[in-house]
């Protein structure tokens, strides 16, 4: 009996060790939604509050409407349209530019064999471990000087904005590249060989189609890195015209934020609706990219 009291007694305390645990678990989700939540709540009553100002700012405003919306979207000193089309084409160019010299350079680091390869796979690593800010006056500077010669590629330019980001992105995207091109077999390759295929029909007809996680992945990535950015493009773009979104809104949020908080609020959400949908989307095709890229099989 007292054995059978002690299994009891045992059972009785793993459920109330096990009952508590899923409560903890559950107050700590919780408070991780809550925290995480809240800010984009706050946002969107700002958005919808008519007074649009700080110190009027609540959680569930009176009389709620679009206001804000309206007056973002058809005003002319500050033309959210052209930042939002300028964000989109910067970060579209720079995704499918980036994902075409990626994908041949680290197709060329996994396949192929040559001198200074291992160097090349060391130093392109190497770069991407310091900051980007601290190579922000040197860019300025040699952009500047590019303008003198080439005006397409100076001060205050789009071009000169991809050219730039085309650069940060490499190094990170030709490792992560190149670490998925070597899960797959080269058996595949010497098959092909074998039939007479040139090292590009090989690239293109076989390799591509097997790359397409993995090349969702660097496009998402690329463009969400783009299209969020501000430092470079605050320090490279000149006119209101050529602002991306992010530098737009911090120009109008610098000048009447806490005036006009309602009007920054909607334009902070309409930027980041983009985002979000493509997150929405494909986010099964980034973590299963991201995830066959980094295990070797």
């Amino acid at each position: 009996m007292s054995s059978i009291s002690a299994i009891q007694r045992l059972r009785t305390s793993s459920k109330a060790q096990y009952r508590f645990s899923i409560a903890v678990r559950m107050v700590i989700g919780v408070i991780l939604i809550i925290f995480s939540v809240f800010p984009i709540l706050w946002m969107i009553s700002a958005s919808l509050n008519p007074t649009g100002t700080l110190a009027t700012q609540t959680l569930i405003p009176r009389n709620m409407g679009l206001g804000n919306y309206r007056e973002l979207l058809t005003s002319q000193t500050f033309p959210f349209w052209t930042w939002f089309g300028n964000s989109i084409k910067v970060a579209s160019i720079t995704s499918v530019l980036s994902l075409a010299i990626t994908t041949v350079a680290a197709y060329a680091f996994s396949r192929f064999r040559f001198g200074g390869r291992q160097t090349m796979l060391k130093a392109i690593l190497l770069i991407n471990v310091f900051p980007n800010l601290l190579a922000l006056v040197a860019t300025f500077l040699m952009i500047s000087q590019f303008g003198d010669v080439i005006p397409a590629l100076g001060l205050g330019t789009h071009t000169s904005l991809i050219l730039v980001y085309l650069g940060g992105a490499m190094g990170v995207n030709i490792w992560l590249m190149k670490g998925f091109l070597d899960t797959i077999p080269r058996d595949i390759d010497e098959s092909a060989m074998v039939e007479g295929a040139s090292n590009w029909q090989i690239f293109t007809r076989l390799i591509m189609p097997l790359l397409r996680p993995i090349l969702v992945v660097i496009a998402i990535l690329n463009y969400i890195g783009t299209y969020g950015e501000f430092v470079l493009a605050r320090v490279l773009l000149r006119s209101n015209e050529s602002y991306t979104l992010m530098v737009g809104l911090q120009i109008f949020a610098g000048a009447q934020i806490s005036q006009r908080w309602g009007v920054f609020a909607a334009g902070a959400l309409m930027g980041a609706l983009p985002i979000m949908i493509i997150y929405l989307a494909l986010q099964d095709q980034i973590v299963g990219g991201l995830t066959q890229g980094a295990v070797k099989g």
